[in-house]
């Protein structure tokens, strides 16, 4: 996690810029699907916070989860529960409560998570995420497998006064845009920290780091909490943009689509992930204008990313952001 080539984050940011004016641009340039695309766009950035979150896992701490969508579907089951049925919730009460539950059930997994490794880390992961599947679907809790809608989206008010209108998606847009970028910057802030260099070390050989005097599981643990509630927010989000929440949201596919963003964005760098959310549902967009059979131009697709750049599109701009070694001087 070393600092950023000029080049790379400059066009990090000329990204990020863009981003930011697309209300501004996008309604001249696509009139017809200007509203469409703005809640496109939203939808990719709340998963791009979910990737970022599993890359914390996957990337840095080397833990690779197969059940990270159980907290991106808990979040949002959360909204839905605590919201009443015909009235906004205050966001105030219902955001922080969704959070910390979020927060220790991934406490209570992550505990019995991170005393395997490897395969062994990736199945429990997996049950444990199909367990939350098949406890939402098979209960009467929240609709079954019918799911529940929220009617109303939550309020953001103080004594009444109220501060943003999430009914409307221009102001939604701009309330994920500020949570995107607030999660990727603590994640760097979190990364950059003491903590997060013993995180990044245990990723690369925990062994070691045991032999220099630390608990790996304590920072494991931690790191594992972190990344679920992350993931928390972002089903949060995705319940209150459309209103609704199912089962597949807790899915191990939705947790191996964000996997596939991880490793298509490129393992360990934060923003690479965020990358590989835009690029494989625009792509998605992309192939399904094309063709009834998008997914088998889609498997192609990310196949030929993962052959062609092994370290994802983040390995490839930090390659040409690099500067060139200085070639050795003749001897006289």
């Amino acid at each position: 996690m070393s600092r950023l080539p000029r080049p790379v984050a400059i066009a990090l940011l000329a990204l990020v810029v863009l981003l930011a004016a697309y209300p501004l641009y996008g309604a001249w340039l696509f009139p017809a699907k200007h509203a469409f695309l703005m809640q496109k766009i939203t939808g990719i950035m709340i998963l791009a916070i979910m990737a970022m979150s599993l890359d914390l896992l996957v990337g840095i701490a080397g833990m690779v989860s197969l059940g990270h969508a159980a907290f991106f579907g808990l979040g949002g089951y959360m909204l839905a529960i605590l919201s009443p049925e015909y009235e906004a919730a205050n966001i105030w009460i219902v955001l922080p409560a969704a959070l910390a539950i979020v927060a220790a059930v991934a406490a209570i997994i992550g505990a019995l998570s991170i005393r395997t490794t490897g395969i062994s880390f990736i199945m429990i992961t997996l049950a444990f995420g199909q367990m939350g599947f098949y406890f939402f679907n098979d209960s009467r809790l929240a609709g079954g497998s019918d799911g529940a809608y929220i009617y109303v989206m939550p309020a953001v008010e103080i004594a009444g006064i109220s501060l943003m209108n999430l009914e409307n998606k221009l102001v939604f847009y701009y309330l994920v845009f500020g949570l995107f970028i607030g999660a990727y910057l603590l994640l760097k802030v979190l990364l950059a920290s003491p903590f997060g260099r013993v995180v990044q070390a245990i990723g690369v050989n925990e062994s070691r780091v045991k032999g220099l005097g630390f608990n790996p599981d304590h920072y494991k643990l931690v790191a594992f909490v972190i990344g679920a509630t992350i993931a928390g927010l972002a089903g949060f989000l995705g319940a209150a943009q459309y209103g609704f929440v199912n089962p597949a949201m807790l899915s191990w596919h939705q947790s191996g689509t964000a996997l596939v963003m991880v490793i298509l964005g490129g393992m360990g760098t934060i923003f690479g992930p965020a990358l590989g959310a835009f690029v494989l549902e625009l792509a998605r967009m992309g192939f399904e204008g094309m063709t009834e059979h998008w997914l088998l131009p889609m498997g192609l697709f990310v196949i030929a990313v993962v052959l062609l750049l092994p370290k994802g599109l983040a390995g490839l701009l930090l390659q040409l952001g690099a500067k060139p070694a200085p070639e050795p001087e003749d001897e006289a």
